[in-house]
């Protein structure tokens, strides 16, 4: 009997660690006992706890319309708490049992988060009540007195931890101190503050503030470089419970609570906590377009679903692409108060072994090898960029860095990236933390075709050094435009300082192999490209194959196509279309071919970003000479209608209508259709069985909008044969 006391108490205690004398303090969810009445020794008997100054009440004025959340920039979060942000002041009031009098009564404010609150560990602030408050720093005045209740204007420190913490108030008496009880409702949320100069993560323009802190919806570029596509994504940071959601992704990666003040160490742990490989964290990818037992990426509209999914269930949400990791992550910064955008990059190399090529194998009829070929070029790649000072960096690489979500290669062993100044990127110091060679790479990279003799030789057909990072965009500030950011990552394409760039990288030990081994004599009198003709998703089109001719000879050239599909990361599905033709070139003079794509030959196998790549090689017969190159070119996929009836006024019903017509020569089959708006509707869905060819689908939803002001809309219809499917519309919702 006395044994299994004995193991019952042992587990009660938590384990020990000869390293600290205290365990580890990572949740910001565990309290710890707070005694109401910590006595100094003997209580004597006629001691009673009401003849001292004791709280009645404790206002927070924590309405969305009251000067707290107003003046903090906070009033937009579905939250009933609560919530600032540090290095600047707020107001709280204390209605005591009878008028207080500074002379004699002594109190003071407790802010505690965790289960282990200490004072050095910035876990356990007591905060005196004193005259002048000091810009940054933990403090607490009165600024009003009337009858039994005083008015507090308290100031959070500029580097404080961000989280929820508890708030208790103390009174001292000779006896010992008497403490409020613990009340839920007087917790107080801090966060990051873009606002506050001495803020690590201070931004100094207003409308950018508004942009990438407060703006809760952003679009999302997809589609190629010749062919770019834009999609609203929904990224609904103040939404109900999703603050709580996101700092319960810091728990679950155990960062410890001290470390939670820091936006450096807070990104890089989200950035491993944002994917599941290695951590269960909160989205699966998937890149095999097939997502049995979970949701397409395609079909997601925001984040808002994902997020509130892993925070009841607390297991990774299936499944996830590159710019559902992104918008997720978007989601978490701007909530924490940490200025963030969502980056594409266009071309996007995804280079395996780091050496700043992208290596193609060609075979001896110039057909890409697949076997050998272990690097990919992504149509198109997004991560985030998040806004910070770097003291970890020498001056002059704070302000932007990129931060990853998407599983991609490991960082100190784990699925993670960043953060990585874009500065030190751009002049190449790829030497400072973190991850800056990958990310140089991802941008930078030449594309090498080589084509191995019968002799074992490597001869390099071509090398395209300007492929790569073409084009790197974000949504424009206050509107819905793009904004090109490629030279914030690089200096103009063949420029001094480009080289110079180079060489700094390679200084610092990015791999760059020299091509003096290897043989490499162009063909330089004959000029081929080829055009693929614009297409709606089941029609045909063309491919069209130019060769000008430079010389005065006559050659004849050996020509092949191949079509295939592919994942918009440039993993290759299949070869759908292969095509060879002899090409005559007269001397001096342009000459173009057609080859025709039939809807038939790609349908059966198209994935779910509509994606092609087409090879092109040529060997000229006369010199034995390959000219290669290639295109990645993306379908144009139908769109969603969506309408409004009736007068839009908060708090009033109203209705939206969605809108599709089946475009292909099929019928399409177990139908998802979501619908989502911040601010107007939480995301609705609706399963249709059949969509019968050329026939159109009406969906009507009533909602109740819950904020005036310019919303978004936003739709997404999703199946086996289609995917990427997208509208949306922006409503004027009128204050009732």
């Amino acid at each position: 009997m006395s044994e299994t006391m004995n193991t019952n108490k042992e587990k009660k205690k938590p384990p020990l660690n000869g390293r600290r004398s205290l365990p580890s303090n990572n949740s910001n969810d565990e309290e710890n006992e707070v005694p109401e009445m910590e006595a100094f020794g003997l209580i004597p008997r006629g001691f009673n706890p009401k003849d001292y100054l004791s709280v009645v009440d404790i206002h927070m004025f924590k309405e969305p319309h009251e000067i707290n959340k107003q003046q903090h920039h906070t009033d937009k979060y579905y939250s009933p708490k609560l919530i600032v942000r540090r290095g600047q002041p707020f107001q709280i009031q204390i209605d005591f049992n009878r008028p207080y009098k500074p002379e004699t009564d002594q109190l003071w404010l407790e802010y505690l988060i965790g289960r282990y609150p200490q004072q050095n560990k910035g876990t356990y602030i007591p905060i005196l009540v004193g005259g002048v408050l000091k810009p940054g720093e933990w403090g607490a005045k009165i600024i009003h007195k009337e009858n039994n209740s005083v008015r507090l204007s308290i100031m959070s420190s500029a580097t404080c931890i961000v989280g929820k913490f508890r708030l208790y108030v103390a009174v001292w008496t000779p006896f010992g101190i008497l403490r409020t009880h613990r009340n839920l409702a007087t917790d107080t949320y801090i966060l990051f503050n873009p606002w506050c100069q001495q803020d690590a993560v201070y931004l100094d323009d207003e409308k950018e503030r508004e942009e990438y802190v407060l703006n809760d919806v952003g679009i999302v570029f997809h589609g190629n470089i010749n062919d770019i596509k834009l999609r609203s994504w929904s990224y609904g940071q103040f939404e109900e419970d999703i603050l709580d959601a996101c700092l319960f992704l810091m728990d679950k990666a155990e960062l410890e609570l001290s470390g939670r003040g820091n936006p450096i160490k807070i990104c890089r742990v989200a950035s491993a906590m944002i994917n599941s490989r290695d951590d269960n964290g909160v989205i699966a990818g998937s890149w095999d377009n097939t997502y049995t037992y979970g949701v397409a990426p395609s079909a997601w509209t925001g984040s808002v679903d994902i997020l509130l999914e892993y925070y009841s269930s607390k297991q990774p949400v299936r499944y996830g692409q590159c710019w559902v990791f992104a918008g997720v992550f978007n989601t978490f910064l701007r909530c924490l108060g940490i200025p963030a955008r969502l980056i594409t990059n266009y071309s996007s190399a995804h280079d395996n072994n780091a050496n700043l090529q992208l290596d193609f194998f060609l075979d001896d009829e110039g057909k890409v090898d697949t076997k050998l070929t272990k690097d990919s070029v992504w149509n198109y790649h997004c991560w985030n960029e998040a806004w910070m000072t770097r003291p970890d960096l020498p001056v002059g690489f704070g302000g932007w860095q990129v931060v990853d979500g998407t599983p991609q290669e490991t960082s100190d062993g784990m699925y993670r990236c960043g953060p990585a100044s874009v500065q030190a990127i751009k002049h190449g110091h790829v030497c400072f933390q973190f991850d800056a060679p990958f990310v140089y790479a991802e941008v930078n990279s030449d594309i090498i075709y080589q084509r191995r003799e019968k002799n074992g030789t490597l001869v390099i057909e071509k090398i395209d050094t300007t492929h790569i990072g073409q084009l790197i965009v974000t949504k424009e500030v206050g509107g819905d435009g793009m904004m090109e950011i490629t030279e914030e990552y690089k200096f103009q394409e063949g420029s001094e300082e480009e080289r110079l760039a180079l060489e700094t990288a390679v200084m610092y030990g990015i791999k760059k192999q020299t091509t003096q081994d290897t043989v490499y004599q162009p063909q330089t009198d004959v000029d081929m490209d080829f055009q693929v003709q614009k297409a709606v998703l089941g029609s045909d089109f063309k491919v069209t194959i130019t060769f000008r001719n430079k010389s005065r000879n006559y050659y004849t050239a050996t020509t092949y196509l191949s079509g295939n599909i592919v994942f918009y990361t440039g993993v290759t599905k299949n070869e759908f279309k292969k095509h060879s033709f002899s090409a005559k070139l007269e001397p001096s003079s342009s000459s173009a071919f057609n080859v025709v794509i039939k809807s038939s030959e790609y349908l059966s196998d198209l994935l779910d970003q509509a994606s092609f790549h087409f090879f092109v090689t040529a060997r000229i017969n006369e010199t034995g000479k390959i000219l290669a190159t290639q295109k990645a070119t993306v379908l144009e996929i139908p769109t969603l209608r969506i309408k409004t009836q009736g007068e839009m006024v908060a708090g009033k019903e109203m209705s939206v209508t969605v809108e599709f017509t089946n475009p292909l020569k099929q019928t399409l089959e177990n139908v998802t259709l979501r619908l989502e708006g911040p601010g107007v509707l939480r995301t609705m869905k609706k399963e249709f069985r059949q969509i019968p060819m050329n026939s159109t689908l009406t969906w009507e939803v009533k909602c109740i909008p819950k904020r005036p002001g310019l919303r978004k809309l936003i739709a997404s219809l999703n199946c086996d044969a289609l995917r990427h499917v997208y509208g949306e519309l922006n409503v004027q919702i009128q204050k009732p």
